[in-house]
């Protein structure tokens, strides 16, 4: 067999593999697709005209087989029927986590509330009472929109921590929680910092004031303390001369606190600068304000 027809020989035994590969390949599809429907069509029989015991060997299944979507319908079929019985625990547990897998945390973290408080004696009490506050902690926006949502997470899961203080969970709750807390602290130093950019000095120091003292460790606090120095020494060199040396030793405070607290700031080489600027102005203060005594 020369060179050619070895060629050709095994184009061809090529092309049979792959032509057969395909008919196998599509009648694999169509194979699929067949039972995709069966089971589609005995979903839905099941669904609109099964028992209840049928419903909920159904539901089971398809929860076990973490297909959360299709067994909340079916358990919410059957819920009426098993109320007050033996089976509903397991049932109101399943819709529970049913919602939290397909994330619906508002739907979730209400069905794993509602489980502890119908079931307290129950053995996944602790760990429905976990998932309620997961379920907020998953609600909780960015920080730059409304925090509703944060704070109740971190009310949640503080109460599971004192609830259930040797729970496995309480360790990753006490992260969570940090991680909640740092998100409302950047939404108040925002707050804060737009405040001071806006020139409204005055609740520019105020809200880093409330700032420092609702988050005593807050990871923003040698920055506040910063920018309210900032905002104190431009409201006294703003300020009409009858409030302006109050607010300039206000000012020098401010600079002398922040240099206590953060000796080595990154921000001390600038705050410095507008410190020698204020000490100038409180200088001059008396001569300003014998001009002003005498009309000039």
């Amino acid at each position: 067999m020369d060179f050619r027809t070895k060629k050709s020989f095994y184009k061809s035994i090529i092309n049979n593999y792959f032509c057969s590969m395909i008919k196998n390949m599509r009648k694999l599809l169509i194979l699929l697709v067949a039972i995709s429907t069966v089971s589609c069509s005995q979903y839905q029989k099941v669904l609109n005209k099964g028992t209840v015991e049928d419903r909920y060997k159904m539901a089971t299944e398809l929860y076990d087989a973490k297909k959360y979507s299709k067994t909340i319908p079916l358990f919410e079929k059957i819920t009426p029927s098993y109320r007050d019985k033996p089976q509903m625990e397991r049932i109101q547990f399943m819709v529970a986590d049913a919602h939290y897998q397909i994330k619906d945390y508002n739907l979730s973290s209400y069905y794993f509330d509602k489980f502890t408080k119908n079931y307290p004696k129950s053995s996944k009490k602790e760990e429905a009472a976990y998932y309620s506050a997961l379920s907020y902690y998953k609600l909780s926006p960015r920080y730059s929109i409304d925090q509703k949502e944060t704070n109740q997470a971190i009310e949640a899961l503080q109460n599971f921590i004192v609830t259930y203080p040797s729970s496995e969970y309480v360790s990753e709750a006490n992260k969570l929680i940090k991680e909640l807390t740092v998100k409302l602290e950047k939404k108040s130093f925002e707050i804060a910092k737009q405040y001071y950019l806006i020139e409204d000095y005055k609740a520019a120091i105020a809200a880093f004031d409330n700032l420092m003292s609702d988050y005593l460790g807050t990871v923003y606090r040698e920055e506040a303390m910063f920018l309210r120095f900032k905002a104190s020494n431009d409201l006294a060199l703003k300020s009409v001369i009858t409030k302006k040396e109050e607010r300039l030793n206000n000012a020098v405070k401010a600079h002398q606190k922040l240099k206590r607290n953060y000796p080595n700031s990154k921000f001390l080489e600038e705050a410095d600068k507008l410190l020698d600027v204020i000490n100038k102005e409180i200088e001059l203060l008396p001569k300003i304000e014998t001009l002003v005594e005498n009309g000039l």
